[in-house]
């Protein structure tokens, strides 16, 4: 008896793909600052900017388990209407991810490796933005979930909006 209980776990076992997250690789892949104020905004009394932060996140399936995904935020500061600076940094993953259903690995691949990439992009931000000669910007944690959450509610509408053929 207890040799049939091992061989339907062994046979359940080969025939569900044990889950598997790796990260193979996290790597600059574009970076840019700009400062069009510069020098004169540094003799100005008065810090008081507006700063915009804009985040982008896209996906590729690089093979059967391998996807790259790329997170990019973007920092602008104004002042009457002028580009104080700007901060652009991308950021991307290679990751192995096998034995995940379609929606799992979406889900890994929009929501948890943009998770494991922001660190990466706030100390990179933060260091050009000081080395630019500004006071630091520290990025708020951003909830991917929830981004990713609203991303799927978006298509979801979209879709139910679509004519129907």
């Amino acid at each position: 008896m207890a040799e049939q209980e091992q061989q339907n776990n062994q046979a359940a076992s080969e025939e569900k793909p044990q889950q598997q997250f790796a990260v193979q690789k996290i790597y600059l892949k574009d970076v840019s600052f700009e400062s069009p104020q510069s020098p004169g905004i540094f003799t100005r009394e008065e810090w008081n900017p507006e700063v915009n932060v804009q985040v982008g996140n896209n996906a590729a399936r690089l093979n059967d388990d391998v996807f790259e995904t790329a997170l990019t935020v973007t920092v602008t500061a104004t002042a009457d209407d002028k580009t104080i600076y700007l901060a652009e940094v991308q950021y991307a993953g290679i990751f192995t991810i096998t034995g995940f259903d379609d929606a799992q690995t979406q889900k890994l691949v929009g929501a948890y490796c943009p998770n494991l990439l922001f660190p990466y992009i706030r100390e990179t931000i933060s260091d050009l933005v000081m080395k630019g000669g500004f006071p630091q910007m520290v990025l708020q944690p951003i909830n991917f979930d929830a981004l990713y959450h609203q991303h799927l509610a978006e298509q979801q509408k979209q879709a139910e909006q679509a004519p129907t053929q």
